[in-house]
């Protein structure tokens, strides 16, 4: 269930709706009601952990290029008892986001997890062009294109059995300020912080949860990738811990900072954008039921 889409880690809700505060299971993984989910990138780092961290009764698609990694990931889930779905695919391709879409609605997912992303670590021009467009393509392209096409019809389901959706998409702390030398890969994650923000302000009448998750610092394989070693600096989170954080805030709040020094430090500038988001999607929203009214209201012209 949706809070107040609070982003600074308080809990507060609107007036009448139920608490969000459900407790966690012994092993760090939250109670879910979730009957499927897919997560990109699903075999390694934050993916891999989100995983692990759903609830046992939770199916899972897991999405991402490397079919060996895949299926090592499924025989290891499926022996806890669940049900697991793979899908090798390139998620940089209009095909490949094609194949995934298809695969989603044909096993009805209810939370969509966005966790693949990429990113180069050098200045823009030194970067090929190809690392760069692939950048986009994973981030911020299969982002938008997965979340529209397969969020209308998990929040209809959602409606119908008298459930709620979720939606999670990985950001990064990257997202708050741009960092020469990551240019491209901030950028991607500022345009998903603010995708989501935006997105969850539109949907809050709506049976789905959004979440935006910035973690910083992660002892993943993305760092060696991008060529800068992120996993060793000091302090660098575990990522199993980061996707349980995240199930945890999902329906509590709209965005969550990984690392309570990183929350605390930018919880001024989370609570300005959450009072300008709000102000302005009010605002935003009046005048689209305005516009709505009038084209329905406006006389069709006969032709004479």
């Amino acid at each position: 269930m949706r809070g107040d889409s609070g982003t600074d880690g308080l809990t507060s809700r609107r007036r009448g709706q139920p608490s969000p505060l459900i407790p966690l299971n012994r092993d760090g993984t939250r109670p879910m009601s979730h009957r499927f989910a897919l997560v990109t990138g699903g075999t390694s780092g934050i993916g891999a952990g989100f995983a692990r961290a759903l609830s046992a009764d939770t199916g899972l698609l897991l999405a991402a290029r490397n079919a060996e990694a895949l299926n090592t990931a499924k025989t290891e889930l499926e022996a806890a008892g669940r049900r697991v779905e793979v899908l090798a695919t390139d998620l940089t391709t209009d095909a490949g986001r094609d194949a995934l879409i298809q695969k989603a609605e044909t096993l009805e997912i209810d939370l969509l997890i966005n966790n693949a992303g990429s990113g180069a670590f050098g200045p823009v021009l030194d970067n090929s062009p190809e690392a760069e467009r692939a950048t986009v393509e994973l981030n911020v392209v299969a982002t938008t294109v997965l979340t529209r096409a397969l969020l209308p019809g998990m929040i209809e389901r959602a409606a119908r059995d008298g459930r709620r959706a979720g939606l999670i998409l990985l950001s990064s702390t990257a997202a708050f300020q741009p960092i020469p030398f990551l240019g491209t890969y901030c950028a991607s994650k500022s345009f998903v912080l603010a995708y989501g923000e935006a997105l969850a302000t539109e949907l809050k009448r709506k049976p789905v949860d959004v979440l935006v998750l910035c973690p910083g610092p992660t002892r993943t394989a993305f760092g060696k990738r991008a060529g800068f070693a992120l996993n060793a600096l000091p302090g660098a989170a575990d990522p199993l811990d980061v996707a349980r954080e995240g199930l945890q805030a999902l329906g509590r709040r709209t965005v969550h900072v990984h690392g309570f020094g990183t929350r605390n430090m930018l919880r001024p500038f989370l609570w300005s954008r959450h009072a300008a988001s709000d102000g302005l999607g009010a605002l935003l929203a009046a005048f689209d039921r305005g516009q709505r009214a009038g084209r329905t209201a406006r006389p069709s012209r006969e032709k004479v």
